[in-house]
């Protein structure tokens, strides 16, 4: 008996629909060779919301989410004005407490990258830091902002990673800058350091924020899963993406105790929108995550197996990659090869 899941969709902004649509045509390959259903469930959310609902995430595109077992969110615009909504993706993840944010590494064959070979994670607590939001003007030209960091959550984050390290190469690199930032990071060091006692297989190291950024640019086959603070987070991961081929094939996975969000790590590239020319890749792998994490492993592989051919053989490039296909033409491809397998 086929099980069935749950999805919420979210198809954003910018290219967000076009590169949504052409993983929703992956998923139901993959669903076709598979034994289980995906009911696929459609809300509104990111910056085109803002006009016509007052704001980028409506109460009842939560309400769909709590309805569904994960989301499949497309990347969203978010406005930079003082007192404009803050971030679609955000809000998701305080609400339904998705303290993971999981952005694998890896290179893929054709596609230029720093090294060959390179196989890594990073880990970025999702739910406080510089990303609070806690910010205030104290005076004309002076702002503050707060940057919160707990036990509790710095606790959380680090035993999520230590079991991910246990799965892979037993190493974790924890980042941080408590040379300057001495009592906000020196919680999270403490944490890691008092979740490390409980996970003694695993090795560990640390790395100043400036430190890494140079490290993964040096020798980034040193590294396994990398953990840190939220926006130390965004910046390595980011990097770490340019590193092993771009944002047009990074996928990102917010995983808390009892839902996920799957999304691409890139923006919305809303000059982009509607020419039919963005990499899919990242969104279609998003989906891979998705369905591992819902226990669909043999279905995951098949979507990371297929990509990995079509990038092998080399026929399908979209503009990123060097070439001149169309994202139509690339989930095509992988769309094809699902089917084969």
């Amino acid at each position: 008996m086929s099980k069935t899941y749950n999805i919420a969709v979210l198809k954003g902004d910018g290219i967000g629909p076009e590169i949504t649509d052409a993983t929703i045509q992956v998923l139901q390959a993959t669903e076709e060779t598979s034994n289980f259903k995906l009911n696929l469930q459609y809300g509104d959310a990111g910056f085109y919301c803002i006009a016509k609902h007052g704001t980028n995430l409506p109460e009842e595109t939560v309400a769909l989410l709590r309805r569904t077992d994960a989301c499949l969110k497309g990347p969203m615009t978010t406005p930079e004005e003082v007192g404009a909504p803050v971030s679609a993706a955000v809000k998701i993840r305080k609400i339904f407490n998705l303290y993971a944010n999981v952005r694998p590494c890896r290179t893929f064959p054709n596609v230029e990258s720093l090294k060959p070979n390179l196989d890594f994670v990073v880990v970025r607590e999702n739910t406080e830091g510089l990303y609070a939001g806690a910010e205030f003007l104290a005076a004309p030209g002076v702002g503050i902002a707060y940057r919160i960091i707990t036990t509790e959550a710095s606790t959380r984050v680090a035993e999520f990673a230590f079991k991910l390290a246990e799965k892979r190469k037993k190493h974790l690199t924890y980042v941080h800058k408590g040379n300057i930032l001495r009592i906000t990071d020196g919680i999270f060091k403490d944490a890691v350091k008092t979740v490390a006692k409980n996970h003694p297989t695993v090795t560990v190291d640390d790395q100043h924020i400036d430190a890494i950024t140079m490290q993964l640019i040096k020798k980034p086959e040193f590294f396994d899963v990398i953990v840190t603070t939220n926006l130390f987070g965004d910046i390595v991961s980011d990097e770490a993406a340019q590193v092993v081929g771009g944002l047009g094939l990074a996928a990102g996975a917010n995983i808390g105790d009892t839902y996920g969000m799957f999304e691409p790590v890139h923006g919305s590239a809303p000059k982009y929108t509607g020419m039919n020319r963005a990499n899919p890749i990242s969104i279609i792998m998003a989906a891979a995550l998705m369905l591992d994490h819902l226990g669909e492993g043999e279905a995951a592989a098949k979507i990371e197996k297929a990509v990995t051919e079509v990038l092998s053989e080399g026929k399908v490039r979209t503009m990123d990659l060097g070439g001149t296909a169309t994202t139509t033409d690339m989930a095509d491809a992988i769309t094809a090869k699902v089917r084969q397998s």
